[in-house]
């Protein structure tokens, strides 16, 4: 029986304790992108100021720039699983304290900022420690399958939730919130439920030296260092999207309806990727397929940024989804496989940290050259960095293009 056909017959959907992980990740991701668009609308009909949205935004951040090394060494210390759980209690408890101040009419836009910035530190914890789960729950044969699989229904809850915060807001302020306690409760009983194949390493003493031992690992392992900074450089010049609203009104003038169908089409097109990989993962070449992928994802972003149709720049984004996400899927199961599991929770801290931060600054830098040459020049010059990032990461780390497989063999 070949390697294909066995991966047919021993799909990671038949694993138990993977349906209940990605039962709680999917729960998670609906209740928190429901819930901050909920909070965006009322925070917007509070104080009628933009700026209050981009505080949003920020106060989400934050946590994770802060608590970075701390959320890693907790990961690494304690059992993953009950970090998981607590983190989406925690965040359940905070949209039920929500709830009660809309219900009272006494929720004020300070109040927002102080749930998103609770919201924000426990999602901090959660995503690095979730991610760390994976390995311990299908193996690594199976890995490859189960981040493509997870992969894609994230993918669904990033278009789904969004989309389903505004109806149920349409329905009355009180109904998101309830709606997303509840997905809060489910995602932590979830996880509650999982079993680790292995069991989880013995606790590590708190020094300063493994505090940052991540650090050090990704810096003594080349093909780690250059995966997760080729993700962040790559994300970071390639942040066109952010210019979405300009390209929908003043170039393509497609109005309210085409800036919808712009910004679906990535994550559409990252779906669609995601359930191929499930179905039919890379078994050979995967160091080039993935600088390959970031390739065609710079090049897509070119098409884009050239566009003045409305058909060929949706097409282009659809294109930057997909390529985005085989780059996606071939890095997150290579860092999970190099890296030890008694070190997973700090590696994937820093690497969540690297993906957050090349997202903001890649929307803060393509809006800043976009005010001073325009979104044309800001999009080509975006794309064009991002081939030749392209080139400098596979001369930099050759080591990357050798990697053949992504299965653990």
């Amino acid at each position: 029986m070949t390697v294909a056909s066995a991966a047919a017959d021993d799909h990671v959907l038949s694993n138990r304790n993977y349906r209940h992980f990605l039962a709680s990740r999917t729960c998670s991701s609906l209740g928190f992108q429901s819930l901050t668009v909920a909070l965006g609308w009322m925070i917007y009909d509070l104080t009628g100021s933009a700026w209050m949205l981009g505080w949003i935004g920020f106060f989400q951040f934050l946590p994770m720039l802060v608590l970075t090394f701390v959320v890693g060494t907790v990961a690494d210390r304690y059992d993953r699983r009950r970090i998981g759980l607590v983190c989406q209690w925690v965040e359940g408890a905070t949209v039920l304290v929500l709830g009660l101040l809309v219900w009272n009419g006494a929720l004020s836009a300070t109040g927002i900022l102080m749930a998103v910035t609770v919201l924000g530190a426990a999602q901090a914890f959660e995503r690095p420690t979730m991610a760390s789960l994976v390995p311990g729950i299908v193996g690594p044969a199976m890995l490859q399958r189960a981040i493509a699989t997870s992969t894609s229904f994230m993918q669904t809850a990033l278009i789904v939730g969004p989309s389903m915060g505004g109806i149920l807001y349409g329905f009355g302020e009180i109904v998101p919130f309830a709606a997303s306690f509840l997905l809060f409760l489910a995602a932590g009983l979830s996880v509650a439920t999982i079993r680790l194949i292995a069991p989880p390493a013995a606790r590590m003493p708190v020094t300063l030296r493994n505090v940052f031992a991540g650090v050090a690992f990704i810096r003594r392992t080349p093909a780690v260092l250059g995966m997760i900074s080729l993700d962040l450089f790559a994300v970071l010049l390639g942040g066109a999207t952010a210019l979405l609203p300009i390209y929908a009104s003043d170039i393509l003038e497609a109005g309210p309806f085409g800036l919808g169908l712009l910004r679906a089409s990535p994550a559409i097109g990252a779906l669609s990727m995601s359930l191929y990989l499930s179905r039919r993962p890379i078994t050979r070449g995967a160091g080039r397929k993935m600088f390959a992928a970031v390739a065609v994802f710079g090049l897509a972003t070119l098409v884009f940024a050239l566009s003045t149709h409305v058909w060929l720049s949706i097409l282009a984004l659809f294109i930057v989804g997909a390529s985005d996400n085989i780059s996606v899927v071939v890095r997150s199961s290579l860092v999970q496989l190099m890296t030890p599991d008694e070190m997973r929770g700090r590696v994937n801290a820093v690497n969540s940290l690297f993906i957050g931060t090349s997202n903001q600054l890649g929307e803060f830098e393509s809006g800043m050259v976009a005010g001073l040459f325009g979104p044309v020049v800001a999009g080509v010059i975006g794309g064009l960095g991002t081939l030749a990032v392209v080139g400098i990461w596979m001369t930099a780390f050759p080591v990357l293009r050798r990697i053949e497989r992504l299965d653990g063999r």
